[in-house]
C-alpha cells in the first residue's frame, strides 16, 4: 500500500486544488492540520463518511480494507477517489446554478415586495414610523402581546389539532423508532394533554392516521384514544362523556402500508373528508351534551408542520372556522440547507423530499391562517421571511394601519405569535436546589439503571458530561459534534460526551441514513481515539430521559444541540438566557463555546440560575395560558349551513347520494350530453328520487342557463349549481306553485358567500389585477399587445374574471400566485375555459371546497358523491380528483388536449393525487352504458 501512496495523492491534490469549499467548505483537513501530514486512507474517511454520508462509498472503503490483494485494493481506493472528485465537482456546479438562478429572481421580488409596501408608505403616521416600529406587536400583528386577555372568560372550548406524520399514541412512545416519530410527536401529544386540563377547555382532538400496517402496534390502529390530563381537573364526572382529550385516528391513504411523512401528499384530501365528518359530528354531540341548542363548533383548527397546515386550511375554510398553523421544521429553511451542501440538484431534492408540496403547504397555510405560532424572533424574521406569503417590514405597516383603521387595499398578513413551547422540566429542576446539590437524596435509594449504562464508558465518570440527545440523522449534525469534541484536547481533557441516539439493535439492520451516521460516529471515535471518553448506549427507555438530564446536572455538565434546522435549542436560549448561541456549521466554534461554558464556572452558574428562574415560561400551564389567550382573539366565525331538517320541506331531504358533473375538457356540446345520459342512466334506475344532480363548473348561472335551455333541458334538473369555480352557489327552483304556470329563479347560497368572503381583497384586489394584466403582453418584433383584459361580465361579487386573447404568451399560474402572495393579497387564481379566461375567486372559494360544504348542508357522506371529470380540466383539476368521493375520470377522443396551464406545475401531478387509488376509475367513453357501468362500479345504483 505504501508504494501507491503517490498516485492516490496526486488525484487527492487534484481535488484540493479544486478549492476547499469544494469538499468541505473552508474546513481544512483534520489530519493535515493535526498531524502534519496526509494520510489518505484517514483522508477518505472523514471525507467520505462524514462530509458526503455517502453509505455506498463506506461500504467499498471497508470492502477495499478487506482485500488482500494490493492490486484490488488500490484499484477500489482509486475508484472511490473519482468519485469523490466528481462529487466535488458536482458541488460546485450545483452552486454556480444556484446562484445563477437566486441572481435572476431575487431583483423581481424585491421590486414587488417594494411595490407592495410603497403602497403602504404614502400616509403613515408618527407612531408607525417612530414608537412602533420596533413594537413586536406591530412587527408580527400579535396585538396580545404585553397584554394577555383573561383566561376566565373561556368557556367550553373545542380545540382540533392535527399532526398527520409519525406514530403518535399517549403512552410508551416510541420516539426514534424512524424518523417522523420525534420531538413533534411528543410535543402535540402533551399540548392535547395540557389545553384539556386547561380552564374552560371542554374538548381536545389530537387528528391523526391511522396506520393498520403490519409490524406496528394495534394501539395505532384505534379509531380513538383517550389521554391522561396533566392534572386531575376536569374529570369527566365534572363535565361529560364526550369531554377530555382524544387522539382520533382518521384511515386515509392504503390502509395496510405505514407512510413517511413525503409520502402522505395525495392522500391529504381523503384525510380532510375524514376529519370533516368527525369534528360534524363531535361538534353536535357536544351541543348536545352541554345543553346548547346548536353545535359546539372548534375554536380553532391547528395544524402542526406542512401537511397538518393544508389540511388545516381546507377544513377552516369548509366549516368557515378560524385557522392557527405551527411549522415546526420549515421547507425553505430545508431547502436552502440542502442547497447549500451542494450535494443535490433542486430537482433531486424534490424528488427526494417532495420539498415544492411542502412549501405551497406552507405558503397555504399563511394564507389561511389567522395566527402563525413561532418559537422564537429568529423563526420569523430570518425562516419565514423567506417566503412569499410573509415579508416583516409589510406585516409591521399593514398592522399599524389596521390599528388606526386605515385602508389596507385588500391585503392581509397573518399574526405572528411568539410562545415558547411547554416542555415537562419540573422533574429535573425540583431535584436539585440552587446550589446544584441534589434536594434530599435518600441514602438507600438506587441509582438509575441508565446512569451505569452510561458511566460504564467513561475512564474518569467525574468529569463534567456534554449531552446531545438526537436521533442518528445527518440534519441532527452529531458527527461535526464529535469532531468538535475530538479536535479540541482542553476541552477533551475537561469533560466526557455523552451520544444518546435513539434506540438500536445491530447497525446492519437499520436505515441506510442512520446506519451512515452511526458508523460516521464510530469511526471518528475510533480516528481520534475517544474510548473512555464517550459514551453512546444502545438502548434507553423514554422514562429514561429525565434521569439521564439529571445525571448530566450533577456533573455540572451541558446540554449541545447542534442541528442544522432546530428551533427549540435556539427558543431556550433565548428565552432563559441560559446558554450560548453559535454556527452549527461551524465547529470550531462549538468547541470554543462547550469550553467557555464548562470552564468558565461564573458563566457556568449564571446560566444555571438564569434557566431556573425563567423555566416557567415554558411550563405546560404558562404555554396553554398564552396558547388561550390568543385564541380568544380570533374572529368570531362559524359555519352557517343550517340543518337536514330544516331543508325536509325539499327533494333534499330524500337524497341520499350525488353526482356530480365537473367536466372541462370537451366542448359545450359534449358536455350537455353527457349530462343527458347521466340524468338518463338515474332515471331509468328508478333513483331520482334518492339520486341528486349537481353541475360543477367555471361558467357564469347566465352561461350555465344559456347552456342547458336551448338543449332542450330544465336546470330544476338539478339540485344545484357550483358556478364561477366555486365562488357561488345557486339553487333552480319554480317561482309559483307548479312549473306549468311560473318561471325558474336561481337563488344565490349566502351562507356559502359569507363561507369564502374570508380574506377577500375586493376593489384593492380588482385593482391590483388591472394593473397588472397590462404588463402581461405578447412581443411582436418592437410593438407590443396586452392579452389579458378585465371581464367584468364575467365577474361577480366573489369572481374577478379577465379575458384572455392569447393563451400562449400566458405567464404560468405559479408566477401569478406567486405575485398576489408577496402582495399580500389572498386569493385563489386559475385560469379555465382552456385558458381563455382567468378567474380569480377567495382563498377559500373552490369547486372542491364548494361540494364539501353542500354535502355537509344536506346531510350526504363524501363517499356517497361520484364526480364525473375529463382527462384534463381547468387549473383546479387536481382537486377534483382527490379524497373520499368516487372520480370517473371520462377517457376518450372529445377531452380538448392538455394545454400549458397543466404542464407548468410547481410539482408533478402524482406527487399530490393518488392516480391507483380505488376512488378513482377510468372509462372510455360518455355513452349511457359507459355511465352506468362506471357508477355501478362505484356502488352509485344501489338502492
Amino acid at each position: 500500500m505504501a508504494g501507491n501512496d503517490n498516485w492516490i495523492n496526486s488525484y487527492l491534490d487534484a481535488i484540493l486544488d479544486a478549492g476547499k469549499a469544494a469538499i468541505g467548505g473552508d474546513r481544512p483537513s483534520l489530519l493535515l492540520r493535526e498531524r502534519g501530514h496526509f494520510s489518505p486512507a484517514r483522508y477518505f474517511v472523514e471525507e467520505v463518511i462524514t462530509g458526503y454520508d455517502e453509505t455506498d462509498l463506506y461500504k467499498t472503503w471497508l470492502r477495499a480494507n478487506a482485500m488482500r490483494s494490493p492490486q484490488e485494493r488500490n484499484t477500489r481506493l482509486e475508484n472511490m477517489t473519482w468519485r469523490i472528485w466528481n462529487l466535488a465537482r458536482k458541488k460546485k456546479e450545483f452552486e454556480k446554478e444556484e446562484a445563477c438562478r437566486m441572481s435572476k429572481r431575487l431583483p423581481e421580488t424585491e421590486k414587488t415586495r417594494a411595490d407592495a409596501t410603497a403602497d403602504m408608505s404614502e400616509d403613515l403616521f408618527e407612531g408607525e414610523k417612530g414608537e412602533d416600529a420596533g413594537d413586536p406587536s406591530v412587527a408580527y400583528g400579535d396585538s396580545t402581546t404585553g397584554s394577555s386577555p383573561k383566561t376566565s372568560s373561556i368557556d367550553k372550548l373545542y380545540i382540533v389539532l392535527i399532526s398527520l406524520h409519525g406514530l403518535v399514541r399517549g403512552e410508551n412512545m416510541e420516539l426514534g423508532r424512524d424518523s417522523d416519530t420525534g420531538g413533534q410527536v411528543k410535543y402535540v401529544v402533551e399540548l392535547a394533554k395540557a389545553l384539556s386540563s386547561s380552564p374552560g377547555v371542554y374538548r381536545v382532538d389530537l387528528l391523526t392516521r391511522q396506520i393498520l400496517a403490519p409490524n406496528f402496534d394495534r394501539s395505532y390502529g384505534e379509531p380513538a384514544e383517550l389521554l391522561v390530563p396533566t392534572t386531575g381537573k376536569n374529570s369527566k364526572q365534572e363535565r361529560g362523556e364526550n369531554s377530555g382529550a382524544y387522539i382520533i385516528r382518521i384511515p386515509f391513504g392504503p390502509k395496510d402500508k405505514y407512510l413517511a411523512k413525503e409520502q402522505l401528499w395525495p392522500f391529504i384530501q381523503e384525510f380532510v373528508d375524514g376529519a370533516l365528518s368527525h369534528i360534524v359530528r363531535m361538534s353536535k354531540a357536544i351541543g348536545e351534551e352541554i345543553g346548547f341548542r346548536h353545535p359546539v363548533w372548534p375554536a380553532v383548527i391547528h395544524g402542526h408542520y406542512a401537511s397538518a397546515g393544508i389540511a388545516a386550511a381546507l377544513l377552516s375554510g369548509s366549516l368557515n372556522l378560524p385557522m392557527a398553523f405551527t411549522g415546526h421544521f420549515l421547507g425553505k429553511d430545508k431547502l436552502e440547507g440542502l442547497l447549500k451542501q451542494g450535494r443535490q440538484t433542486r430537482e433531486q431534492i424534490n424528488m427526494t423530499y417532495k420539498i415544492m408540496c411542502r412549501i405551497e403547504a406552507e405558503e397555504l397555510s399563511l394564507d389561511a391562517s389567522e395566527i402563525v405560532i413561532a418559537s422564537t424572533r429568529q423563526e420569523i424574521e430570518e425562516q419565514w421571511n423567506l417566503y412569499d406569503g410573509f415579508e416583516v417590514i409589510l406585516a409591521r405597516k399593514l398592522r399599524a394601519r389596521v390599528k388606526r383603521g386605515a385602508n389596507c387595499y385588500g391585503r392581509f398578513m397573518p399574526r405572528m405569535v411568539i410562545i415558547p413551547p411547554g416542555v415537562e422540566f419540573g422533574h429535573i429542576i425540583h431535584d436539585f436546589d440552587m446550589d446544584g446539590e441534589e434536594e434530599n437524596p435518600s441514602p438507600a435509594s438506587e441509582d438509575p439503571p441508565i446512569w451505569s449504562q452510561i458511566m460504564r464508558f467513561f475512564t474518569n465518570p467525574r468529569k463534567p458530561m456534554i449531552l446531545a440527545v438526537a436521533r442518528p440523522y445527518p440534519e441532527k449534525n452529531i458527527t461535526t459534534l464529535v469532531k468538535a469534541f475530538g479536535e479540541c484536547r482542553p476541552l477533551r481533557e475537561l469533560a466526557n460526551l455523552t451520544l444518546i441516539m435513539g434506540n438500536r439493535e445491530a447497525i446492519s439492520k437499520m436505515h441506510n441514513m442512520s446506519a451512515a451516521v452511526l458508523t460516521s460516529v464510530l469511526t471518528l471515535i475510533d480516528e481520534y481515539d475517544l474510548y473512555g471518553q464517550v459514551a453512546y448506549p444502545k438502548h434507553h427507555k423514554h422514562s429514561e430521559v429525565p434521569d439521564i438530564y439529571r445525571l448530566a446536572a450533577r456533573t455540572k455538565g451541558a446540554f449541545v444541540n447542534v442541528a442544522y434546522f432546530e428551533q427549540f435549542g435556539v427558543t431556550l436560549i433565548e428565552v432563559l438566557n441560559n446558554g450560548l448561541l453559535v454556527d452549527p456549521h461551524d465547529q470550531n466554534a462549538i468547541a470554543d463555546a462547550l469550553y467557555k461554558l464548562l470552564s468558565d464556572k461564573q458563566l457556568w452558574s449564571r446560566c444555571r440560575e438564569n434557566g431556573l428562574k425563567n423555566i416557567h415560561q415554558f411550563s405546560w400551564p404558562e404555554h396553554c395560558k398564552n396558547y388561550l389567550s390568543r385564541i380568544l382573539t380570533l374572529g368570531l366565525r362559524s359555519p352557517a349551513i343550517g340543518d337536514r331538517e330544516e331543508q325536509s320541506n325539499t327533494r333534499i331531504s330524500r337524497r341520499k347520494r350525488i353526482v356530480v358533473v365537473s367536466v372541462d375538457s370537451g366542448s359545450k356540446e359534449d358536455l350537455v350530453r353527457i349530462i343527458r345520459n347521466a340524468i338518463e342512466v338515474i332515471r331509468t334506475q328508478n333513483m331520482s328520487d334518492s339520486t341528486g344532480f349537481v353541475l360543477s363548473t367555471s361558467l357564469t348561472i347566465s352561461e350555465i342557463h344559456s347552456l342547458l335551455v336551448p338543449a332542450g333541458m330544465l336546470p330544476t334538473d338539478f339540485d344545484a349549481f357550483i358556478c364561477n369555480s366555486g365562488s357561488n352557489i345557486y339553487y333552480p327552483s319554480y317561482s309559483g306553485e307548479t312549473p306549468n304556470n311560473s318561471k325558474i329563479t336561481f337563488a344565490l347560497d349566502q351562507n356559502h358567500q359569507s363561507h369564502i368572503e374570508y380574506r377577500w381583497g375586493g376593489e384593492g384586489l380588482r385593482k391590483y389585477l388591472v394593473k397588472w394584466a397590462t404588463s402581461v403582453v405578447e412581443r411582436k418584433g418592437r410593438t407590443e399587445r396586452q392579452i389579458i383584459f378585465e371581464d367584468p361580465e364575467h365577474s361577480s361579487t366573489y369572481c374577478l374574471a379577465f379575458r384572455v386573447v392569447n393563451p400562449n404568451h400566458l405567464p404560468p399560474l405559479k408566477e401569478l400566485r406567486k405575485l398576489m402572495r408577496i402582495q399580500s393579497l389572498r386569493c385563489n387564481a386559475l385560469y379555465n375555459h382552456s385558458a381563455t379566461r382567468l378567474s380569480v375567486v377567495p382563498i377559500h372559494a373552490s369547486r372542491s371546497q364548494a361540494l364539501r360544504y353542500l354535502c355537509i348542508r344536506w346531510g350526504i357522506e363524501v363517499p356517497n358523491v361520484a364526480v364525473l371529470v375529463g382527462e384534463s380540466g381547468d387549473s383546479d383539476y387536481e382537486e377534483l380528483l382527490g379524497g373520499l368521493h368516487r372520480t370517473i375520470i371520462l377517457k376518450g377522443e372529445f377531452n380538448i388536449p392538455s394545454n400549458r396551464i397543466h404542464t407548468v406545475r410547481r410539482y408533478p401531478l402524482q406527487d399530490v393525487v393518488a392516480l391507483d387509488s380505488s376512488n378513482i376509475i377510468n372509462v372510455e367513453g360518455y355513452s349511457t352504458d359507459d355511465l352506468k357501468s362506471a357508477l355501478q362500479q362505484m356502488g352509485m345504483l344501489t338502492q
